[in-house]
């Protein structure tokens, strides 16, 4: 139980220190951002980065859950259910200042975002697990 509610709040955290990590960069890197943000008036090109971020923010939440939870593969999906949930006010608050796609696509894959970087970091860890090898006897030539 304890390592399980670990595993939720270090997916939360990182979900939320992975988005303001990247949201940094977005203000730096991207002409104009800083400057869209209070408004919230963005250009195509920056909510279509508000949406990388937060998908690479929602991979690497899953990643740090699935890999905490271990075999408790039912966590990445409540870790998606959870933030999908916090992100639901938000965006009813904010439902006019962005088009319906944009809304459709951040909630529709926080949930299986997650739940896919949990997959890929438990499918990783297991590769790691094996010593990275190839399975199988491959030291033998083909018999014809």
């Amino acid at each position: 139980m304890k390592r399980s509610i670990f595993a939720l709040v270090a997916g939360l955290v990182l979900w939320v220190l992975v988005a303001t990590v990247l949201n940094r960069g977005l203000r730096a890197l991207l002409p104009g951002y800083a400057l869209a943000e209070p408004t919230m008036t963005f250009t195509l090109v920056m909510k279509a980065a508000r949406l990388v971020l937060g998908a690479l923010a929602s991979l690497a939440a899953g990643a740090a859950t699935g890999r905490i939870a271990g075999s408790r593969t039912g966590l990445p999906w409540v870790l998606g259910a959870i933030v999908l949930a916090l992100f639901i006010p938000i965006h009813v608050q904010i439902w006019a200042k962005f088009p319906v796609w944009y809304h459709l696509v951040f909630l529709g894959t926080l949930v299986p975002l997650v739940a896919l970087g949990a997959t890929l970091a438990r499918g990783r860890h297991r590769g790691a697990e094996r010593g990275g090898k190839i399975t199988g006897n491959i030291d033998r030539a083909p018999t014809v």
